[in-house]
């Protein structure tokens, strides 16, 4: 793997920032408040966030985008204490301090005052609508599914309850922020088949459990590393085949299609849904920079089998790309 493309174990704040759609003064209030822990700190005395520091903040961000108070997250969706409650903006007095001032000025200020008003309205009606459909559909498929953008979620309508690996969950959060909603929604072809057969399940949690096994005192060279490598292609050639078999590679493919049709502007879907799209209002993140900002606690062993991995699935691909 190149050095360039390999994530990093833990990010400063401005770089989890970053990748999140955030900012640090919102971190660091999450702290303050304690929903978010705050993590260690390096050498240099500055907070280092890992995994599942940067999981726990996507899906806070993502609660907080769907209109729930800071005060009933923790109670509500992430199973911690109390909380402070958000503030109001409060911007209600200075609309009207605002308009006063304009009909003094004369006709043409009012009408600009109030042509902004209008679209601060209709931006804020559009913001409370998007957060009425989050909170709808956390009701109806409950709290993390419900967070993700529906283009995803309906991917995964008809599973059984529970079916779904939070770890893919997770993964799919992810792929939301790195590519969209239509790269996430593609995506989640492996989190349905998983979902939808037992021995496949199996032997995922078998799998990811080895590859965590994989930890700091384990030796790039040491012989679990080529028997984990080898077990996951084993594994991802499985799921390859249970994909195919089922038919959801064309489903994928209908994906596309049905991605233009509702986004016939090109646009990425990000205004859509509260954080759907790989902009979440606070600046584009290509994904080579999301790799570098969305920390894994990956040890020198572990890279090591993702590299083993890509090598012995060479192969596969040239395959792949001889059936297209």
């Amino acid at each position: 793997m190149h050095t360039t493309l390999t994530p990093p174990r833990s990010v400063k704040i401005g770089d989890a920032a970053a990748f999140a759609g955030t900012t640090p003064r919102a971190i660091r209030h999450y702290h303050r408040i304690g929903l978010l822990p705050e993590p260690e700190r390096g050498a240099d005395d500055r907070r280092r966030y890992g995994h599942d520091d940067m999981m726990r903040l996507l899906w806070i961000l993502r609660t907080v985008d769907a209109g729930i108070a800071l005060g009933d997250i923790r109670d509500a969706l992430l199973d911690a204490g109390p909380a402070e409650a958000g503030a109001g903006s409060g911007s209600g007095s200075r609309s009207g301090s605002a308009e006063a001032h304009a009909d003094a000025d004369g006709p043409r200020d009012t009408d600009a005052m109030l042509e902004r008003l209008e679209a601060s309205l209709a931006e804020r009606e559009a913001a409370i609508g998007r957060q009425r459909l989050a909170v709808q559909r956390m009701r109806a498929r409950g709290t993390r599914l419900g967070l993700l953008s529906d283009f995803v979620a309906r991917r995964l309508e008809g599973l059984p309850a529970g079916s779904v690996r939070p770890a893919d969950l997770d993964a799919l959060l992810v792929m939301e922020r790195m590519f969209g909603p239509l790269g996430a929604a593609v995506h989640a072809s492996r989190a349905i088949a998983i979902a939808a057969d037992p021995d496949l399940r199996a032997q995922a949690d078998r799998v990811d459990a080895a590859e965590e096994a994989l930890d700091d005192s384990v030796a790039v060279d040491d012989p679990r590393v080529a028997e984990v490598a080898a077990e996951r292609h084993a594994f991802e050639r499985a799921l390859d085949a249970a994909i195919r078999e089922s038919g959801r590679h064309e489903d994928d493919d209908a994906l596309f299609d049905e991605w233009e049709r509702l986004h016939p502007d090109g646009s990425d879907g990000g205004e859509d849904e509260p954080g759907a799209g790989p902009t979440r209002g606070h600046g584009a993140l290509t994904a080579a920079q999301a790799l570098t900002r969305m920390p894994y606690d990956l040890s020198p062993a572990r890279l090591r089998c993702i590299e083993l991995v890509a090598e012995l699935s060479l192969p596969d691909w040239a395959d792949a790309e001889d059936r297209r």
